[in-house]
């Protein structure tokens, strides 16, 4: 008789792959180890996903994925940023894997240009949207400031996960709350005056 497929092994093999690199890292993320967790074969793993990048991009639709979630939910711009603070600090290592593996979602140029940010980016693309309704104008419109607000948020996230200022996280926080603030008010300022 035939064998069946697993029509669960693709989620099993991104769980194995996901334990694995909370567990060790970078280094733990081979495909070969990934399948014993899973409790399959290597060869089942290539079916599934071409080599490790392709498996590292499984992993971070999950994140992408998730962070995407805080989005749809309506929370404003503040709570958007806080919860990817949130993020940071209480799963370091999917923060590490987000950012270490950044490029590998979608590539950052065509034919030979550097495309914008959100196109790379989905969830800049939708802080861009959010802006925008937020203060009007178009997506496009506001990208500075999306940069602004995410270098700050991302600089506080790897500043507390550094403990760079031990003692002082708190104060890190209500700081980057405030120039989160700043900068929104600005906006909403300046939009206002136009």
């Amino acid at each position: 008789m035939p064998r069946q497929p697993d029509p669960d092994l693709e989620e099993r093999i991104l769980k194995a792959a996901h334990k694995l690199w909370h567990r060790g890292g970078d280094k733990a993320l081979t495909l070969r180890a990934v399948a014993r967790a899973a409790g399959t074969n290597t060869p089942a793993v290539y079916r599934r996903f071409k080599d490790r990048r392709d498996l590292v991009r499984g992993l971070m639709g999950m994140i992408v994925a998730r962070i995407g979630k805080i989005f749809e939910a309506g929370a404003t711009i503040e709570q958007i940023l806080e919860a990817y603070v949130d993020l940071a600090l209480d799963e370091p290592r999917e923060f590490e894997l987000f950012y270490t593996h950044a490029r590998e979602m979608a590539p950052l140029k065509r034919a030979g240009q550097v495309k914008p940010i959100r196109e790379s980016r989905p969830n800049f693309a939708r802080l861009e949207e959010t802006l925008a309704k937020r203060v009007g104008g178009s997506p496009e419109d506001h990208t500075r400031l999306a940069l602004a607000l995410w270098a700050t948020t991302h600089g506080t996230a790897v500043i507390l996960l550094s403990r760079g200022i031990e003692g002082h996280e708190e104060e890190l926080r209500s700081a980057c709350r405030t120039a989160v603030k700043t900068m929104l008010d600005g906006a909403a300022n300046f939009s206002e005056k136009k």
